[in-house]
């Protein structure tokens, strides 16, 4: 099946309030350069024996989501990310403000992520994601 790329791809993420239940409102529509974000259910042979030479059908396996997201280091949406790194901020000051992200936090927030492409039309949510790694690459130019 085709996908659509560029221009038109969206992506809107929302904190959630419980693990794994996409929350009803609160999606902020997000910037990315790519995204392999996916799911996958795969099949389990079988293993009980006594029913012959024929073999059970077989059985589900657990739903694991993983991928990738490329995003940019822009002062809007990286705050999104750290929160998703690190946890909620402690803010403190007026206009401006100021938010201290610490390492170390037990629990971190999950997400909802929906990729959204509509001349397909295709719009894939992926609850309960977590963020596992948060990297970035510097150079001059390109």
């Amino acid at each position: 099946m085709a996908r659509a790329q560029g221009a038109r791809a969206q992506m809107a993420l929302a904190f959630e309030t419980s693990y794994g239940t996409p929350p009803a409102s609160g999606y902020t529509r997000m910037p990315f350069a790519s995204s392999t974000l996916g799911a996958e259910q795969p099949l389990l042979n079988s293993e009980l024996l006594g029913y012959g030479r024929d073999p059970l059908a077989p059985i589900k396996d657990a739903v694991t989501a993983d991928g990738n997201v490329v995003v940019p280091i822009d002062a809007q949406g990286f705050g999104v990310w750290l929160k998703a790194a690190f946890g909620a901020p402690e803010t403190s000051g007026t206009a401006p403000y100021t938010h201290e992200f610490r390492s170390g936090a037990w629990v971190l927030p999950s997400m909802s992520i929906e990729i959204g492409l509509p001349e397909v039309p295709r719009f894939a949510m992926y609850s309960g994601c977590l963020l596992d790694t948060l990297s970035w690459q510097m150079q001059r130019s390109g």
